[in-house]
């Protein structure tokens, strides 16, 4: 499988599993992982942790061979299919940690973008170099990108297509973390312990709040608080974390 979803001490971890190719996705690929970001957020795991296999790539980018052969109409639903599959992640009542060991270009970088978070090793690369090909990206990261670290830092990379290292991301706020080890998934385990295992409900509202108001004024983001706010109260999730705090023990969070 060049996809496959596993689960390891509560976390779920799909696995980009085509190193012969550095992770390159292609179409099936792509149908694969949104299905398993389906999956994994249908069970029982407090996180989703994404890695490349091999540990040269988290994933060199989108397969480029068939582009040239398909009309304007095929491009689009191909971006499409990467920016909607992306998208998933959104939806998900659990943090997503993109876990990057070597490369991440293109699609690849696109990915590890719509994840939640990113942590980085120190030997990763991270980089847009689509316009190297006559191109730009297509799986959302013009818009992810200048949203994450601003529109200037953003376009400078997509227009060069140069590749960042780890700590130069880190400065950049392309990724939240630097962290050595040979085990990506015992990494992304590592920055998910250290989150505190939020509660699902007021995790979605938080992330809600955040990636929704951005494009807003501030007076309408300020709304959108006050009924995520509003909402987040009538949960089981606040009546056990207020009841736990004024009772002074650990909280039992379910989920709702």
């Amino acid at each position: 499988m060049s996809v496959t979803l596993t689960y390891r001490d509560g976390a779920a971890v799909i696995t980009l599993n085509r190193p012969e190719a550095m992770n390159a996705l292609n179409a099936e690929m792509i149908h694969s992982i949104g299905a398993l970001i389906d999956e994994a957020g249908d069970s029982d795991a407090s996180v989703l942790i994404v890695v490349g296999a091999g540990g040269k790539a988290f994933c060199a980018g989108a397969d480029v061979t068939g582009i040239l052969g398909r009309d304007a109409d095929a491009q689009r639903a191909f971006a499409r299919l990467g920016q909607q599959t992306f998208a998933r992640l959104d939806a998900l009542r659990m943090p997503s940690i993109a876990v990057i060991s070597g490369v991440a270009f293109g699609g690849g970088l696109e990915l590890a973008l719509a994840c939640t978070f990113r942590v980085a090793t120190p030997a990763a690369r991270l980089a847009l170099p689509e316009i190297r090909l006559g191109l730009i990206p297509g799986y959302g990261g013009t818009q992810r990108l200048s949203r994450l670290i601003g529109p200037a830092r953003a376009l400078e990379m997509i227009t060069t297509g140069r590749a960042v290292r780890a700590e130069e991301a880190v400065r950049l706020g392309l990724v939240n973390a630097v962290a050595e080890g040979d085990d990506p998934v015992a990494l992304g385990s590592d920055f998910a312990s250290a989150l505190g295992n939020p509660p699902p409900a007021a995790f979605t509202l938080a992330r809600d709040a955040v990636l929704q108001g951005f494009d807003m004024t501030l007076a309408a983001g300020l709304e959108l608080e006050a009924e995520l706010f509003a909402a987040v109260t009538q949960t089981k999730d606040a009546t056990e974390g207020v009841g736990a705090f004024l009772g002074k023990r650990q909280p039992v969070f379910v989920g709702h």
